[in-house]
């Protein structure tokens, strides 16, 4: 199994900026692409940026220029670098673990995090 566990969300103004951190435990040598997503109240949960284990990124078209995803393999964490936050994305912050690659040994495609809440005040 892997776990996921996020932190840094905050309550923020707009403009401001927040670091979001994912750090990944157990099998994480099954991991491939992480990514981060993001649920606001009455919404459905939506893709916000991905990154490959080659370091190809991802990212939705409303966070581009503002949002920056990087990962450490030496330390099995993801990042989620926000700057300029706006009111709109106030939302549940998820971190997502693709492991395809040992899709039979764990019996799961994938694992998310718990969540981390994100306030941007106007």
């Amino acid at each position: 199994q892997v776990q996921l566990v996020e932190s840094g969300g905050d309550l923020v103004q707009t403009g401001g900026s927040l670091r979001l951190s994912c750090a990944a435990s157990g099998d994480t040598v099954c991991i491939s692409a992480m990514g981060w997503y993001r649920q606001a109240p009455g919404k459905e949960r939506e893709l916000v940026a991905t990154i490959t284990t080659a370091g190809s990124t991802h990212y939705a078209d409303s966070v581009k220029g503002r949002f920056t995803i990087s990962r450490d393999d030496a330390t099995d964490s993801a990042y989620l670098q926000m700057n300029s936050l706006k009111p709109e994305d106030t939302a549940v912050y998820y971190c997502n673990a693709d492991v395809k690659a040992c899709r039979l040994r764990l019996g799961e495609l994938d694992y998310w995090g718990q969540g981390t809440q994100v306030t941007v005040g106007s």
